[in-house]
């Protein structure tokens, strides 16, 4: 009797056991998600913004509006503060880009690895990419909606992909900010 009781006991605490084994798996998929692969997205959108902001509102304005064939950025300056020529401060703000990661502009887009090294930008992704990141540069030229002398600046990460039983699932984070002029 004895046997067969801890028998059915075992039975029970494995049928348990894996019931919560599916709830395990949940839980770590999410971890990664939300926990590592969201942060990072985060994180190195940030970073963008951060190498945009450092960027100078515009060369040769001297007076508002800005509208001038200096303020611009070059092919070269994707990976900006990397570039000589960017970090020497003289690469303005262009506005432009495109926040469609499907069709992003060449000069508005570069893409990280899986640890957030740089690996270039324009609009073939290089081999091994995990992160893209795409901006946009905005002023009053285009709407009217900003006052003379302020841009906007918004910045999108994304992964290539997550960890989970899907394929094609990306997560994305946004980030937008202002750039005044003379600062």
């Amino acid at each position: 009797m004895t046997l067969v009781e801890t028998i059915i006991a075992l039975a029970i605490l494995f049928i348990v056991s894996a019931g919560l084994m599916g709830l395990g798996v949940v839980a770590i998929t999410t971890t990664e998600n939300q926990g590592h692969l969201a942060t990072r997205t985060a994180e190195y959108a940030q970073d963008k913004m951060e190498q945009l902001m450092s960027l100078s509102y515009g060369d040769g304005c001297e007076a508002l509006p800005c509208i001038t064939g200096s303020d611009t950025i070059s092919a070269d300056c994707v990976a900006y503060l990397v570039d000589v020529v960017c970090a020497d401060g003289e690469a303005g703000l262009t506005p432009g880009g495109d926040l469609n990661f499907g069709s992003a502009d060449d000069s508005y887009v570069d893409y990280l690895d899986a640890q957030g090294n740089p690996l270039g930008g324009g609009a073939t992704a290089p081999a091994g990419w995990f992160y893209m990141r795409v901006w946009q540069v905005d002023d009053n030229t285009t709407d009217g909606a900003l006052p003379p002398g302020i841009k906007r600046i918004t910045v999108s990460c994304k992964t290539r992909n997550t960890v989970t039983m899907q394929s094609g699932d990306q997560l994305t984070s946004t980030l937008a900010t202002l750039k005044t002029y003379p600062f």
